[in-house]
């Protein structure tokens, strides 16, 4: 009888087989998105760089508009860009633009919807409300040397532009690696030819692929492998100097043409049952030194199976910070397997109570075989294993797929 774990147990498990990310490299800002920061990015410089305009308006004294309507003559332009830092003497103003540099002589800036230009004159109708109205000032956001994103961070679009605004051109990096990934089993069709009775279409390497690919890796992608010892043992051989992890699907359970589990036991490997639904039976093994993570071959299992095993070894491997689970409370009741942590591919909304609520992709749940149940969803839920009903408003781990 197969050793029996808990999700966390086995996760600990497979995050021990992860090597560390080697020595980081560097790569330009534009090659960046996607990637692991192997170190932390500070800014060398402010941001505002100097004092500028919030508005476009009129640049003043705050003394000379004090009491409205204050009729000010106009000396100057200053548009974004510009270098210019024109004088006004009392009673007079420079016409400024969004983003351009505050003249050294002003301390405020009204907006143009609080003027009435005339010619060369504006006349002020609405008084500022403080010194300084409509001035972003020289290191508002940050100053030399603020820590832009630490070590493990991802570079997603919104950290680029950061990173852009601070004048970086490139960044350290966790090496990206290599993921081999192939669906095992007799049944598969990949060709979208016309299917035989108890032929289906495979589909796990392709989505496993396009996630290890949108979470960092390098997938390889293989085409299925049968239900063969040597064919299966062959492979490995041929993939591992290739690869810094196999991810296989299929064959993994305990009957008698699981051939992966046969295959991985025979090289020492370990495989378990872990109290989840979907994806009890689970494996891994070490094939010439490379790590093999063997998943359930069922697609919400295999799916769900790499959210829940893979993406945490792989970002091990990455260096990437971990990513936290957060709360949402059940839209919908449903019922839940006695003793297993039930894993749900489902729909979350924010409630008119401003609440995230959770409620099934899918009318079947999380159903082992329902591909489409995590096509209709945009993350997953946990309920735990001591469970068997859900009810609307009870709380939930969730993630995000």
């Amino acid at each position: 009888m197969r050793e029996l774990l808990t999700l966390e147990q086995y996760q600990v498990e497979l995050l021990a087989l992860a090597t560390p990310p080697s020595g980081p490299e560097s790569v330009a800002l534009a090659d960046a998105p996607g990637r692991v920061l192997a170190a932390p990015v500070r800014s060398a410089v402010s941001i505002p760089g100097f004092d500028n305009s919030a508005m476009d308006g009129y640049a003043v004294r705050l003394a000379d508009v004090t009491a409205v309507p204050a009729r000010l003559r106009v000396v100057g332009d200053v548009p974004a860009g510009s270098a210019a830092d024109p004088w006004a003497a009392p009673g007079e103003c420079v016409r400024i633009m969004t983003g351009a540099p505050l003249p050294t002589f002003a301390d405020t800036v009204v907006p143009v919807e609080h003027t009435e230009p005339n010619g060369d004159w504006a006349t002020v109708t609405s008084a500022p409300t403080r010194c300084g109205a409509h001035v972003r000032r020289a290191g508002d956001d940050i100053e030399p040397g603020t820590e832009l994103a630490g070590s493990g961070a991802d570079v997603t679009p919104s950290l680029l532009g950061a990173l852009a605004g601070a004048g970086v051109v490139s960044v350290l990096v966790s090496p990206r690696p290599v993921v081999a990934v192939c669906a095992t089993g007799d049944e598969l069709v990949t060709d979208g030819s016309q299917l035989r009775r108890g032929q289906v279409y495979e589909s796990n390497s392709r989505a496993l692929a396009a996630a290890l690919a949108l979470h960092g890796a390098i997938p390889v992608r293989a085409d299925p492998v049968r239900d063969d010892p040597v064919a299966l043992a062959g492979w490995l051989d041929a993939i591992s100097p290739r690869a810094d992890l196999v991810v296989l699907t299929g064959g993994a359970s305990v009957g008698d043409y699981d051939v992966v589990r046969d295959v991985l036991t025979e090289a020492g490997g370990s495989f378990r049952h872990v109290r989840i639904q979907p994806g009890k039976p689970q494996g891994w093994a070490v094939w010439k030194g490379v790590p093999v993570i063997s998943l359930p071959g069922n697609p919400v299992s295999a799916q769900l199976s790499y959210e829940l095993f893979v993406r945490p070894l792989l970002d091990r491997m990455l260096g990437r910070t971990q990513r936290p689970w957060f709360t949402a409370v059940a839209g919908a009741a449903w019922a839940s397997p006695a003793g297993r942590c039930q894993i749900v591919p489902a729909r979350l909304t924010t409630a008119t109570d401003g609440r995230l609520t959770a409620e099934p992709a899918h009318p079947r749940g999380s159903a082992s075989h329902m591909v489409t149940s995590l096509a209709r969803a945009d993350g997953y839920v946990m309920v735990d294993a001591e469970a068997t009903t859900v009810c609307v408003g009870d709380p939930l781990r969730a993630r995000w797929l």
